[in-house]
């Protein structure tokens, strides 16, 4: 099975820690977030890895190399422009007709193997990871009339969404909406899907997620993960594991 990670963002939120590493690159305890990502892949029997880079790219191949440490085979596309998140795949060749893409800056728990499967049994063109996330509004929020009239008040509600989470199984015929240049995200690419008929499967999930976009989220990963880190590093018949 293949993955393709995308890791080519500069990571301007976590600045200043993202001037001197990428991202992908920043610890969880003593461990980058990247190769916990390489090390799920592995023991999830993914063996192959595409890595599309740009900031500060050398800093990957020199952490990763060949893959082989982890049991994977990597392979580096580099981005001289950002392209965002789904325009890098009109690069990639010889794909195989399911393969995973993923950002490679979040922790999670989450079974590939599992969102993969999914993905194959019910047929799907594209297939999201989703979970679902409650988030307090800090206002009293007012329902009314056209005319102005009141109809209802909720002090600070919790609102529940579902939310992707980064990690897609796609087709390969998806590859025909992508546009021949210029910057294309996975969100546009899965609302090409839906308007042209195709079916966009969420996969819902109730594991662990993080994003590591923000100060807050990087702390509350770390932490998490120094907590209890084997619930991340699950064990591979190859590599090191």
């Amino acid at each position: 099975m293949l993955a393709v990670i995308l890791a080519g963002g500069k990571g301007t939120r976590l600045r200043p820690y993202t001037m001197t590493i990428p991202k992908p690159l920043l610890p969880l305890g003593d461990v980058p977030v990247l190769e916990v990502v390489m090390r799920q892949l592995a023991a999830d029997g993914f063996t192959r890895v595409v890595l599309t880079i740009g900031h500060m790219s050398p800093l990957f191949e020199a952490n990763f190399g060949d893959g082989s440490e982890f049991g994977l085979s990597i392979v580096y596309v580099r981005e001289l422009d950002p392209l965002g998140t789904a325009a890098p795949l009109r690069h990639l060749p010889d794909l195989p007709d399911d393969f995973l893409v993923m950002n490679g800056d979040l922790l999670t728990d989450l079974s590939y193997r599992d969102l993969f499967n999914a993905h194959r049994r019910v047929g799907a063109a594209a297939t999201m990871a989703v979970i679902e996330r409650k988030e307090r509004i800090d206002y009293g929020l007012i329902q009314l009339t056209d005319d102005g009239s009141f109809l209802d008040y909720t002090e600070k509600p919790l609102v529940s969404h579902h939310v992707s989470m980064g990690i897609n199984v796609l087709s390969r015929r998806v590859l025909e909406l992508i546009p021949r240049a210029g910057r294309f995200d996975m969100p546009e690419l899965m609302l090409a899907l839906h308007r042209a008929g195709a079916k966009v499967h969420c996969h819902r999930t109730e594991c662990y997620w993080q994003d590591i976009g923000r100060f807050e989220d990087y702390t509350r990963a770390s932490e998490d993960f120094v907590r209890d880190s084997a619930r991340f590093l699950r064990v591979s018949s190859q590599g090191r594991g």
